[in-house]
């Protein structure tokens, strides 16, 4: 039973016999005693982690003088850092579920605060790459832990959909916070601050954390070794194409990164199918709700993180902007998801998650239109202003509901599979249908060499944002079938229960 309970969301109502999955509440084992100070350790976490992907960015040209890297190299520094992080997702959730999640969160925190001191203490270029590399590690381990955290340390209904908007809101607007903040300490400092500052916020998050967060089971069953490499193999493969795919095409990695992904993902079925203590948990997609909530919400993640990509192309080429102030033009998309993030869960708990959702995306699908008519003359307080805010209030409005379908109805001992799950198709969306897919489209280079000619840019952004558009229309169209579905289906399971009622003893 999911904790957006209305009229308006049937699939996501009723009582727990109608869904047969147990549910969590607050009161339960291990629930903490301080449900707000333990909300604020997990979304410092989160926001920790999320930044990391684009804090780096506006220090890439210091970087690239300081260790003499190629433009083909440079771009390692980013993409390590994905490639662990969206490739290990679905083998932290598992880890999570059989090891405990504060234990496995506590351990990803420790590895991720060792890889950012190394990245800090870099003096090479190979060192800093394998610094990246270990941060996506403890990335991976530790956000789906903290999601599932949050789970059980929220009670089910409004308090938990507060705690979903939050969550999601430093999900979204993380990677626009990381760009002021890489903005402002390579500005001011150096960019091994974009490392260094890491290290006290992590030490004091396991020190708040070690007495906050609410303690978990540890399973005791054998671990499934030849899933989790099947897992591991198959995903970081199909990030690492996707990743390569606009910078050389079809390249021979690219193919092979592909077919690898294939191979290793076919794997996982066949294993997980024959294995008595499965890695990853297919009964979750079982439920249509579900998947239909995991395509849209994907199909609306991957243009929002191509819009960074090609917004701050457009304000560095067109317009001239340093790294700070480039960082400092995304302030009207945070703050439109941050403030947000404070409504949207009165408003699905007012509306249901369907409603809210569509209402976003149409906001969002204005916003794409719009960033598709810019041009050499367009400023940014004339063109700009008015579609960043728009992003930011569509995807404040559409977060939070798609997280809460996806989530809704887990059982206690899947949570952490389920998180790892939504966090993929997070990472998926932004990595496939973004940096991948509407980069391709746009016919931009994303490497980290040359400046892009200001005419080929235009060009490029007119389609990727009309593409954009058209991902986050689809993704629509998939939300209203998918609450058409649940209104017909809901008559029916009302007949089962009268059925069943007329035949009781």
């Amino acid at each position: 039973m999911s904790s957006v309970s209305t009229s308006a969301s049937p699939t996501l109502t009723g009582p727990p016999a109608t869904t047969g999955l147990p549910t969590t509440s607050a009161g339960g084992p291990g629930a903490p005693s301080r449900p707000g100070l333990t909300l604020a350790v997990i979304l410092t976490v989160q926001l920790m982690l999320v930044l990391d992907a684009t804090i780096v960015n506006v220090a890439l040209p210091i970087i690239h003088t300081t260790f003499g890297f190629s433009a083909a190299d440079l771009s390692w520094v980013l993409n390590a850092y994905t490639l662990a992080f969206g490739g290990l997702l679905l083998l932290g959730g598992r880890l999570g579920d059989v090891l405990g999640y504060r234990r496995t969160f506590t351990l990803g925190v420790i590895i991720f605060i060792a890889g950012s001191i190394l990245g800090g203490a870099a003096l090479s270029g190979s060192w800093l790459i394998g610094s990246r590399a270990i941060q996506g590690i403890g990335a991976a381990m530790a956000a789906p832990a903290a999601l599932a955290l949050l789970t059980r340390s929220q009670p089910e209904g409004p308090a938990r959909n507060r705690a979903l908007g939050l969550f999601t809101a430093v999900s979204s607007g993380g990677g626009s916070v990381g760009l002021l903040l890489g903005g402002i300490l390579t500005s001011a400092a150096s960019w091994r601050w974009s490392f260094f500052i890491n290290v006290p916020i992590g030490i004091a998050v396991l020190i708040l954390g070690t007495r906050l967060l609410p303690a978990t089971e540890r399973r005791r069953e054998p671990f499934d070794i030849p899933g989790a490499l099947a897992a591991s193999i198959g995903m970081i493969a199909l990030v690492a194409g996707f990743v390569w795919l606009p910078e050389d095409g079809l390249s021979t990695r690219t193919v092979i990164a592909f077919a690898l992904a294939v191979i290793g993902l076919a794997s996982l079925g066949l294993i997980e199918r024959r294995a008595s203590h499965p890695l990853f948990a297919f009964r979750l997609l079982k439920d249509p709700q579900r998947v239909t909530a995991l395509l849209g919400f994907m199909l609306i993640v991957g243009p929002q993180m191509a819009a960074f990509f090609f917004l701050v192309q457009f304000l560095q080429v067109v317009h001239g902007y340093d790294a700070f102030l480039s960082g400092l033009a995304f302030l009207p998309l945070t703050l439109g998801i941050f403030g947000m993030s404070r409504i949207t869960p009165r408003l699905v708990n007012r509306f249901g998650p369907y409603g809210v959702a569509l209402a976003g995306s149409v906001l969002l699908i204005i916003g794409h239109l719009l960033f598709s008519r810019l041009t050499v003359e367009t400023d940014y307080w004339s063109g700009v202003l008015l579609p960043m805010i728009l992003l930011g209030v569509g995807g404040g409005l559409s977060f939070m509901p798609f997280s809460a379908r996806i989530l809704g109805g887990v059982p206690r001992s899947d949570q952490g599979a389920a998180a790892g799950l939504m966090q993929t198709a997070q990472q998926a969306g932004g990595v496939a249908l973004g940096l991948a897919g509407l980069i391709a489209i746009s016919g931009i280079s994303s490497g980290s060499g040359a400046a892009v000619p200001v005419p080929e840019l235009i060009t490029g952004m007119d389609r990727a944002f009309t593409a954009g558009a058209i991902f986050v229309g689809l993704s629509l169209v998939i939300t209203l079938v998918s609450l058409i579905m649940s209104r017909l289906a809901q008559p029916v399971a009302g007949r089962s229960v009268d059925a069943r009622s007329s035949t009781a003893p």
